[in-house]
């Protein structure tokens, strides 16, 4: 796959009756996309109970100076235990960041999780998402042929401001839709 096709820095947005019900809603920023795989992580669904401080405390981590009570995201079904940070690429971790997209970068390191917590010398801009979401050699391509989900441009405010609930009918303005219910999950023919 070439560069130009590669979703990595865009969004996927679940169109209306998606048929899994742990993406219903979804707006998944897709981190890593090739011929062999692509990964996301999904922006709008919060971890009941959790944020960023109680994770740091667990972890024997520094405190979180800013913003402490940031809610951690449930990123996707797959490795829901592991830690994905996704930030601006103002700070990158040597070896361990991938930076994608248009100023974005993804590290799942515990020198992320301290630098998330640092107004000074961490990102200007983080998130901590528990698990991603992921698709096999061609499995996106279906989805998408399928019309399983609607591709936007990934928005940094819509990425990482904490109005989680609006996300989806955000995302779904961001490519001229007013209205979810004008939406089919069907796919034609012409």
């Amino acid at each position: 796959m070439d560069g130009s096709s590669s979703l990595a820095g865009r969004l996927l947005v679940a169109m209306p009756g998606i048929g899994d019900p742990r993406f219903e809603h979804a707006v998944i920023l897709i981190c890593s996309h090739d011929d062999e795989h692509a990964m996301g992580v999904r922006l709008d669904h919060p971890a009941p109970g959790v944020d960023v401080a109680t994770v740091l405390d667990r972890l024997d981590l520094p405190p979180a100076e800013s913003a402490p009570d940031r809610p951690v995201l449930v990123g996707g079904p797959v490795e829901r235990e592991r830690g994905f940070v996704v930030h601006s690429d103002d700070w990158l971790s040597q070896g361990s960041s991938v930076p994608f997209g248009e100023g974005l970068a993804l590290t799942g390191t515990r020198d992320a999780l301290v630098a998330m917590g640092d107004p000074v010398a961490g990102p200007r801009r983080s998130l901590l998402a528990l698990g991603y979401a992921g698709w096999d050699e061609g499995q996106l391509e279906a989805e998408l042929a399928e019309n399983v989900w609607l591709i936007a441009d990934a928005d940094a405010d819509l990425v990482f401001d904490q109005d989680h609930a609006s996300k989806w009918s955000r995302a779904l303005r961001q490519v001229g839709v007013s209205e979810a219910g004008a939406l089919s999950g069907q796919a034609g023919r012409a």
